[in-house]
């Protein structure tokens, strides 16, 4: 399946400053499938090693101290010629500082030598940190790469060219209908496949059964075992959060009693990691937002609508007749799309109870409320309250219904979340 990620992977082989990468992102989302497939496809042989308790691989090759060393050592390791700029060299499942130490010796001079090494944990980053690497995050597919999975390009360039043009899109509904698809789905590479190869829901359930039992082993990694037990509750608890009408994070949802003091730990290892992400409530709308988090005080989502999906326990007669459930989902979708457009999740609230699902800042500086609309709400005091107050010019409305543009708000089918990469 096509990747977005391959346009970055291709500008980085041609690049002539190249470094090795560090593609890193949660288990599952296609990394080792996508630069293998990579490889295969733009260079004349792939070289690859699982360092995942290879203790014999990273041993040998700490001991070696030039690139020239390395290279040898890596071919006779694996019994393949490497020649340089025809060979990509890919290390999976990298949690071993001395190798991303000995890879680091090819970003500190200009050589032909291509590598990319593959970690899951996002942590790990904060250890393997240094101007000798680059490195890309990795993410589930989002409904751009989906339909690009299920072969409708040419309903991704009507969707594109009516967000442009804030103009009615012709084939809304169809689009409605796939992207409801996707939220049942996910955007995990396995299910999307199952999705369209076999289409059993029951398959589907197994690979998100399969998917969450391999981040609890993901959570096993901490060192504390308390904080183990209780990575695991905070996860588990992220369904029952969303469900409420205030999806303020509470600790007593988690167990009675709980605290903040006592989950603290797992809240950021979860965070850190990908499996959940953190919307802040903001303490004032000023530039840059980043700078007004209340860091006590934040919403949570999981990173993936098809396992929120599975976490609920839904079957699709629930999500097609319950409007609240499936209203859940799709602000869980939002959050995710924002997240893979690269913005922070932020909201506000008044004192007086007006609520911005979201607010984001581009890259050019400009703060943009969004909020999520149904399609029986056609007005908001909030968003107009929310302009008024901090001269806001430019403002979304994200909803069920058609593209179109009403006194400076632009309102933007739940499909299109994507295309918000664009804004300026």
């Amino acid at each position: 399946m096509e990747r977005k990620i391959l346009k970055f992977l291709q500008h980085w082989k041609n690049d002539e400053n190249r470094k090795p990468l560090v593609v890193y992102g949660s288990k599952q989302v296609g990394k080792t499938y996508t630069v293998l497939k990579f490889g295969e496809e733009a260079y004349e042989k792939v070289v690859y090693i699982d360092s995942n308790d290879n203790d014999k691989f990273i041993s040998g090759l700490k001991k070696e101290k030039t690139m020239d060393s390395i290279i040898s050592y890596i071919q006779a390791y694996t019994e393949e010629n490497i020649n340089k700029n025809d060979t990509l060299i890919v290390i999976d499942n990298v949690n071993c500082v001395d190798v991303v130490n000995s890879i680091k010796t090819f970003g500190k001079f200009k050589n032909d030598y291509h590598i990319i090494m593959i970690t899951s944990l996002k942590e790990n980053l904060s250890r393997f940190k240094g101007v000798e690497l680059q490195f890309k995050s990795m993410l589930p597919m989002d409904f751009e790469e989906y339909l690009m999975a299920i072969g409708k390009e040419e309903l991704i360039d009507f969707i594109k060219l009516s967000f442009k043009n804030n103009s009615k899109m012709p084939f809304h509904s169809v689009a409605m209908e796939y992207f409801d698809d996707y939220i049942v789905t996910g955007g995990m590479p396995e299910a999307v496949y199952l999705s369209i190869t076999d289409k059993n829901l029951l398959l589907i359930n197994s690979v998100f059964d399969k998917i969450i039992d391999t981040y609890r082993k993901e959570m096993s990694l901490q060192s504390n075992l308390i904080d183990i037990t209780r990575s695991q509750e905070v996860y588990d608890s992220v369904s029952l959060q969303l469900a409420k009408a205030n999806k303020k994070f509470q600790y007593g949802l988690i167990k009675e009693g709980g605290r903040s003091k006592e989950y603290e730990s797992s809240l950021n290892f979860l965070h850190n990691n990908g499996f959940i992400y953190k919307c802040y409530k903001l303490l004032d709308v000023k530039s840059p937002l980043s700078a007004f988090k209340d860091k006590d005080n934040f919403k949570v989502y999981l990173n993936d609508c098809g396992l929120l999906y599975k976490k609920m326990h839904l079957n699709q007669s629930i999500f097609k007749n319950d409007f609240d459930v499936k209203w859940i989902l799709y602000e869980n979708s939002v959050a995710t799309s924002l997240v893979h457009n690269g913005y922070s999740l932020q909201y506000y609230q008044s004192e007086g109870k007006a609520l911005i699902d979201f607010v984001i800042q581009t890259r050019t500086g400009n703060i943009v409320p969004i909020e999520l609309v149904p399609h029986s709400k056609t007005k908001s005091k909030s968003l107009a309250l929310f302009m008024d107050k901090y001269k806001v010019v430019e403002a979304i409305r994200i909803t069920q219904d058609n593209f179109c543009v009403k006194k400076n708000v632009r309102y933007i089918p739940f499909y299109a979340t994507f295309c918000l990469s664009d804004m300026v």
